[in-house]
């Protein structure tokens, strides 16, 4: 794909459009959206008019633009996604009744933790997270969790470029790791919301690496927690049995 005068790919300013927007920006107008993607408003025009007639952006009417329906469609496409999703449900499914609080599932991608599904309850105490957003791993049970159960090199990268982010929140944080690891859960109270407490169980695959993981949110001091985190550990060995022949196949 032909660079553009600047040296950037025609390719990455279609990335760049695409990735503007977030959960704070569901929708735009085309002067924010090519200010945020740092493309020139008028191949921001020529660009917009390709992408909606594809159905990977949509234009409101009153001229504001989203992210179209096809992109979800496409990412859920993703055989590891939907593997991961239809292994896992049942289980959260399961979760959600008996803990009456948000249920979770998330991965470790690009260095934030990305939240594959979620289930909530009338009642359910606040919640940050959303389907398809990414939370950072240091101030979440979640990212916690994977980081410890993730392999050696992923574990070593990450702390080589994020160790000094992490060290106010977790002065100790090897001994934090460690500790998770010899539980098999992570637990938080109120790094994003001051009123919950997180807690965290990993999905591990056949070599004990974190695939995902399990979380639930539940009001700060709760008796809900012991009886959560067994369910938690008790749902993601389920999941992890579920997953083992498609990791094989």
């Amino acid at each position: 794909m032909a660079n553009s005068p600047s040296g950037d790919s025609m390719l990455d300013r279609l990335v760049r459009i695409l990735d503007a927007f977030d959960a704070q920006n569901p929708t735009l107008t085309v002067n924010a959206l090519a200010r945020r993607a740092d493309v020139p408003r008028a191949t921001t025009y020529r660009l917009l008019e390709n992408l909606v007639s594809h159905g990977l952006l949509a234009r409101d009417s009153d001229g504001q633009v989203r992210l179209g329906l096809r992109l979800w469609e496409l990412a859920n496409r993703s055989a590891s996604t939907l593997n991961l999703r239809q292994a896992a449900l049942p289980f959260m499914e399961d979760i959600n009744q008996l803990v009456g609080q948000n249920t979770q599932l998330a991965v470790l991608h690009e260095d934030d933790v990305l939240v594959i599904e979620r289930l909530s309850r009338p009642g359910s105490v606040v919640n940050q997270a959303n389907v398809a957003g990414r939370m950072p791993v240091h101030l979440t049970s979640m990212g916690m969790a994977l980081l410890a159960y993730s392999p050696a090199n992923v574990l070593e990268g990450y702390l080589e470029r994020h160790g000094d982010t992490m060290h106010g929140q977790h002065p100790r944080l090897r001994h934090e790791l460690a500790e998770i690891r010899r539980t098999g859960y992570a637990t938080f109270d109120g790094f994003i919301d001051t009123d919950t407490t997180g807690a965290a169980v990993p999905i591990l695959d056949d070599r004990g690496h974190a695939l995902a993981v399990l979380a639930v949110v539940v009001p700060l001091g709760s008796d809900l927690l012991p009886a959560a985190v067994m369910a938690l550990q008790t749902a993601a060995r389920g999941i992890s049995r579920a997953l083992v022949p498609v990791q094989e196949a």
